[in-house]
């Protein structure tokens, strides 16, 4: 999936099944969803050499969850970008939630799973403590603009500070550039992480959306440094970049 994962557990005991068995999920995520393998079933799919029935069982689930977000997001995130099949914006984030769905299974109750960011949280980080994560100003990497705290959530940030400009927009596949990232926190990672995608490529208007959405909240940056947010948060304190 072009990035790095790590998997956080928090809880005591041997988690050495839970975590081969979660990092084998991951791979195989990555061996039929990859558009960077001329191997995987998306790309064999894409050059109309294998029909989305006959792929991996996972395959035809993704496309009807992507269908669904589409629509919940009028458009502003799509499985078919620009018109070409491509799911990543959605697959990451359903991925890390569902290894973190092993983790589960095995027993964990307080783990982390991040991928490239993007982060499925369950439980504390230690008894008593929630999890804290902190959002990166993407004018300053070095600088924390502000740092969210809870249990049980997710977070993720769309935006052009690692990757560049890979985020396009869905209705015409020309790069998304209007605000400088998105960070959305909800409950679970597919939904957040594709949300903060739709709300980037979304640009003016990304902020009243999320907020009628429902149970989401977002820090959203300004290409000139300006800081707005959704009602469940405090202003972060930071000037606009001169």
């Amino acid at each position: 999936m072009g990035t790095v994962f790590s998997l956080d557990i928090r809880d005591p005991g041997s988690w050495d099944a839970a975590i081969a068995d979660a990092v084998a999920w991951l791979h195989h995520v990555d061996a039929v969803f990859s558009t960077y393998q001329d191997g995987s079933d998306i790309s064999r799919i894409r050059r109309g050499e294998l029909a989305a029935a006959d792929a991996d069982p996972g395959v035809l689930p993704v496309l009807a969850l992507g269908t669904e977000i589409e629509a919940e997001t009028g458009g502003w995130f799509s499985v078919f970008p620009g018109g070409d099949l491509d799911p990543t914006g959605l697959v990451k984030g359903w991925a890390i939630e569902r290894a973190s769905g092993i983790l589960l299974d095995h027993g964990s109750r307080n783990h982390a799973v991040n991928g490239g960011g993007d982060v499925q949280l369950a439980g504390e980080a230690d008894p008593g403590h929630p999890w804290t994560v902190g959002v990166a100003d993407p004018h300053d990497r070095s600088h924390v603009l502000t740092t969210l705290t809870g249990r049980d959530f997710a977070i993720a940030t769309s935006g052009t500070a690692e990757r560049g400009a890979h985020i396009v927009d869905p209705r015409t596949g020309a790069p998304a550039g209007a605000l400088a990232s998105v960070t959305v926190v909800g409950r679970w990672l597919s939904r957040v992480d594709a949300y903060a995608t739709a709300a980037f490529a979304r640009g003016a208007g990304a902020r009243d959306w999320i907020e009628g959405v429902g149970g989401y909240e977002a820090v959203l940056v300004g290409l000139d440094g300006e800081t707005t947010v959704t009602s469940g948060f405090a202003t972060p304190a930071r000037t606009p970049a001169a």
